[in-house]
């Protein structure tokens, strides 16, 4: 009998396959809204301390008005979108 070239149907050898898979979004660090909230605040924190008009009360309200804000922002984010990468990436060490 003669052996072909050609793999059968019954050898073992298999190439690794990757697949496509996909996170919610973006991690939150490396999104654009994470900066401005944290700029606009501290500035927020900063002018309340400076500007006579502007007191820390105020201040700390704005503060929790904006991470409202910011925590709905990525919770819309996240339910719409995907952040697509390859598993074998995950494999190699992404």
């Amino acid at each position: 009998m003669t052996q072909s070239a050609r793999p059968s149907q019954y050898d073992t050898v298999h190439a690794a396959a990757s697949r496509r898979v996909s996170t919610e979004t973006k991690a939150a660090v490396k999104t654009t809204e994470l900066i401005a909230f944290v700029v606009v605040t501290v500035a927020m924190l900063i002018a309340s301390q400076i500007v006579d008009g502007f007191d820390a009360q105020h201040a700390w309200l704005y503060a929790s008005l904006l991470t409202i804000g910011y925590m709905l922002s990525r919770g819309l984010a996240k339910s719409g979108s995907r952040d697509f990468y390859d598993d074998s990436a995950d494999r190699e060490g992404r």
